[in-house]
């Protein structure tokens, strides 16, 4: 077997470049006891906590590789729920930045994420129309609310009422009620997607974003239904004295038939509309924790917020009208006007202000302050986070921008990077700003502006850098001093490739207007200073035919190759710019191109998705590589080597083997088109960019990559994806209608299944074997040495029947019942007779309980129809019922202990508040007598 080629692994090392993006929402998060200091942002797959008053990133919760789509900070302010783009919720601890729970059941990303007012249960809602009850203290599903028919925008738990508000892209606003877990109410009353919904004064009053400039507001009113267990179908009605509800005069109770079933709960009325001044579809609304204010935006840079008057100040209002219409009534000698006076909705939700950002905002967040100011972070389209404080005891209310944090990224998508010779230094470049990157610490150590970059690189001794522009100029900037020291016009086109020659003493600029322009560094001497500075002078030209899209020198400098829009490569002699080769046989145009260090062999990449390898002696074609899904943007060699690096607008960045024309790795990170790359001098570091706004860091390890492996890993990969992708299991006698089971079939939870079938598997064979052993020492009249299964010595010697409680009690919580659901029935008889041994002993009764009892409901029909288990069902319902009562009664005694000591410090602090208030009292007294003595003593 001969020997094969080792190659060098490239890892992910850093993430830079990026504030934040725009995909998901930002939210206040209280950090080291402070609130409205600290906020969440999305950053592709991690969540970056920033500090809104210093501009520096405090906090990273990684993610794994998906996108991040919601957050939802929890009521307590001490976790994070975080929702992804492959319908993954993770909870993160922000005090630890660790993910504590995940949770997988959408089977799209999710799009809405709520806690209830405890923050003991989490609601979702996902592009797969459906919304999921979590609970977080178990870290399971409770169950999946089917109904809507596109995606979920915004869902809201009720506080005081167990019930859960959810709209969507179908233009519907549902009411489901969790006990029954079924949608009781629709409401119909909106033409176009629903985008965004909040609830105000006190919950009894909904408000809804669509697609128009109206704000619809709806009234509440909960109505206390009196059940009659007899005849279901009627209701119990009485005069009711709740708001918006008709009087009725009548003390008899009436029986009467329930017309609308779903105003047993609630009825819901629309009032009016508050008419927003932008145009377009609401993106986000959104009030403050109390609910004292409402804001929303649409695609535009303005935030709108409105002021929503509590009971108190409506009432207060009202006084002063009446009093002003009685005035007004006396005068002209009217009757009393009291039922003629109301508040305009208008009067109740009043505009405060327009918050202008700096561009589009995407997201927003509010918080009120206890100093009474009102602080509003905003996540913008453009990588950058403002924050505002809106100062609500001012005459004129004005939001005034506090901080703006821009410094760690572009504004837009970045072009073009390069490295500095002594790898150290990363340029990048985009539409507004050229900067320069420490690789080692990944900080921004100059920002430098210019005009639209497309191309870069760092002149010989890394103090200047040139960068060529869309409208055709070269930009000379100096490091040192961070300015642009000349600018040329090169190009009467883009200028779209720029190559510095191997001597050092120049380089060559293709552009648009058809021409390969070659340029020389000279040092001139300015009229204002003494010193001589750098500057670039045009030496010759290369006239074309068609535009050029990239230029490259060979290592010896005798060739240079220029790739054409008319899809061919053309390479020159450079000391007398006589044509040499024509590479042709892509199907676009060559986008990209680079010749290996002893330019033997040119690659090129190509809008056609493919990369072709040529040789430069007689510019045959030596293979060609199907290599991106989408174009090919970028390509480079390593340095001293074959082998190379392709970035492609399918996200994906690729190295290959020239010389076996092999796919080596994929270097997968980025969410979106990537539009270029650069490798280290020494080729130990890649930096990529992409339409995603991050810089992308990979670093070569000293691990080798051995290619089957890596094939088989990708197979894995792919097969657990498909595995993801398949039909969920049904549960037998289950009905698809609006509820079902929370979690999804995945890998994790088949193998937690397989897992289970292997302890249950050594379960009967070292019973069989004891049994065999006892058989064998009884005949011998003797014992003999039984020998131990190492996987049991591994756990300490424990029986077999202990070993299948260990790795059950392993399964995750969120992944139990789906785990259970795939489980063949072959195992179910035995797990139950082990389910009655375990419980029996007392050990681990409320999780036993929960799989036997889901056991029981998937498998119902064949354990009832087995006769073998009839007699373990009973044993099971005894064990089960006394084992509960016993657990129910110690949860009982230490909630009665609980609540008694709480009593007791609630006791303990009123006593010390009230003698602390007689003390400052008394301190008072003495110091006003004092005084007064004080004044009689003068007198």
């Amino acid at each position: 077997m001969g020997l094969t080629r080792q190659y060098l692994r490239y890892e992910p090392a850093a993430l830079f470049g990026l504030v934040a993006s725009a995909r998901a929402g930002v939210a206040f998060v209280a950090l080291r006891g402070e609130r409205g200091r600290y906020a969440a942002v999305p950053a592709c797959e991690h969540v970056f906590v920033w500090d809104t008053r210093k501009g520096e990133k405090v906090l990273i919760l990684k993610g794994l590789k998906q996108q991040v789509s919601c957050l939802c900070p929890s009521p307590d302010g001490l976790h994070l729920a975080v929702g992804y783009e492959d319908g993954a919720i993770r909870v993160f601890n922000l005090l630890s930045g660790e993910s504590t729970i995940t949770f997988n059941g959408h089977r799209a990303a999710v799009t809405a994420l709520q806690y209830d007012h405890l923050g003991g249960r989490l609601v979702s809602g996902s592009k797969d129309t459906e919304v999921i009850v979590w609970d977080v203290i178990n870290e399971s599903g409770l169950y999946r609310l089917r109904g809507h028919k596109d995606v979920i925008t915004q869902v809201v738990f009720l506080k005081e009422k167990n019930l859960l508000i959810t709209c969507a892209k179908d233009t519907l606003v549902k009411w489901w009620d969790l006990d029954t877990q079924h949608c009781f109410k629709t409401l119909v009353g909106h033409r176009a997607e629903v985008w965004g919904m909040a609830l105000l004064s006190k919950e009894k009053r909904l408000i809804t974003g669509s697609a128009d400039s109206e704000l619809r507001v709806w009234d509440l009113t909960y109505i206390q239904e009196v059940k009659d267990h007899d005849e279901p179908e009627f209701k119990k009605s009485k005069g009711s004295s709740l708001p918006g509800a008709e009087e009725n005069n009548e003390e008899d109770e009436t029986l009467e038939m329930d017309e609308h079933p779903e105003e047993r709960i609630v009825k819901c009325s629309k009032v009016g509309s508050i008419m927003r001044e932008g145009r377009d579809r609401v993106v986000t609304l959104g009030t403050d924790r109390m609910g004292k204010f409402l804001a929303c935006h649409g695609t535009d840079t303005v935030l709108e917020v409105f002021s929503v008057l509590s009971e108190e100040e409506i009432q207060k209002k009202l006084e002063k009208k009446l009093k002003k219409a009685r005035k007004k009534a006396k005068q002209n000698s009217e009757e009393e006007p009291e039922r003629s006076v109301k508040l305009s909705l208008q009067e109740e939700i009043q505009r405060v202000t327009n918050v202008k950002a700096s561009s589009k905002i995407k997201s927003f967040d509010l918080i009120l302050s206890p100093k009474g100011e009102l602080k509003m972070v905003l996540l913008l389209q453009n990588n950058i986070i403002e924050l505002y404080n809106l100062d609500l005891s001012a005459q004129v209310t004005q939001a005034v921008r506090v901080s703006r944090i821009t410094i760690g990224g572009h504004r837009s998508d970045v072009r073009t990077l390069a490295f500095s010779s002594d790898n150290i230094a990363i340029l990048s470049a985009a539409a507004e700003s050229v900067k320069i990157w420490n690789r080692s610490t990944l900080q921004c150590i100059r920002t430098m502006e210019c005009e639209y970059a497309l191309c870069s690189l760092f002149v010989p001794g890394d103090r200047q850098v040139i960068i060529g522009t869309k409208t055709g100029k070269l930009q000379l900037y100096d490091l040192a001093s961070g300015s642009l020291i000349e600018t040329l016009d090169a190009h009467d086109g883009a200028v779209w490739s720029i190559a510095l020659s191997p001597d050092q003493h120049g380089f060559v600029t293709g552009g648009a207007d058809k021409c390969v322009k070659f340029w020389e560094f000279e040092l001139v001497k300015d009229e204002s200073s003494v010193q001589k500075r750098l500057s670039m002078k045009h030496v010759r030209v290369l006239q074309l035919d068609e535009d050029v899209l990239c230029v490259r020198y060979s290592p010896n400098q005798k060739l240079l190759a220029v790739s054409l829009l008319d899809c061919t490569v053309k390479v020159f002699y450079v000391d007398t710019l006589k044509f040499f080769l024509s590479l042709y046989g892509h199907k676009l145009p060559v986008l990209c191109m680079d010749i290996c260090y002893d330019g033997t062999l040119i690659a090129t990449g190509s809008a056609d998705r493919n990369v072709k390898i040529w040789g430069l002696d007689f510019g045959d074609c030596h293979r060609s590589l199907f290599a991106h899904d989408d174009s090919v943007m970028y390509l480079q060699f390593v340095p001293k080597s074959h082998l190379f690096f392709t970035a492609g607008k399918d996200s994906k960045i690729k190295q290959w083997d020239a010389d076996k024309f092999e796919h080596i790795q994929t270097l997968e990170g980025h969410h979106q088109e990537v539009w270029c790359l650069a490798l280290s001098p020494n080729g130990d570091y890649v930096v990529s960019a992409s339409h995603d706004k991050s810089l992308r860091l990979w670093e070569r390890t000293r691990e080798p990559l051995i290619l089957e492996e890596e094939r088989e890993m990708q197979r894995e990969a792919e097969y657990e994806e498909s595995v993801a992708k398949e039909e969920q299991p049904v549960v037998a006698g289950e009905r698809q209608g609006e509820t079902g089971l929370a979690g999804k079939k995945t890998i994790e939870t088949i193998k937690a299944a397989e897992r289970i079938m292997e302890a249950i598997e050594l379960y009967r064979e070292e019973t069989a074997k004891l049994k065999e052993h006892n058989a064998i020492c009884k005949a011998a009249g003797k014992e003999v040495p039984f020998p131990v299964n190492p996987i049991l010595r591994a756990y300490g010697n424990i029986t077999p029947s202990a070993y299948v409680l260990e790795v059950f009690k392993k399964v995750k919580s969120s992944e139990l019942e789906e785990s259970l659901l795939v489980l063949p029935f072959s195992y179910v008889p035995d797990l139950l007779r082990l389910f009655n041994e375990y419980i029996q002993q007392g050990s681990d009764v409320e999780l036993l309980c929960r799989a036997l009892l889901f056991l029981l409901k998937i498998h119902f029909g064949q354990i009832t129809g087995n006769q073998m288990l009839v007699t373990v069902i009973e044993n099971l319902k005894k064990t089960t019922i006394s084992r509960v009562s016993e657990a129910r009664d110690v949860l009982g005694f230490n909630m009665a202990g609980l609540q008694f000591l709480k009593r007791e410090i609630e006791a303990k602090e009123e006593v010390t508040f009230f003698a602390d208030a007689t003390e400052r009292f008394e301190e008072k007294k003495r110091k006003r007598k004092k005084k007064e003595k004080m004044v009689l003593t003068v007198l």
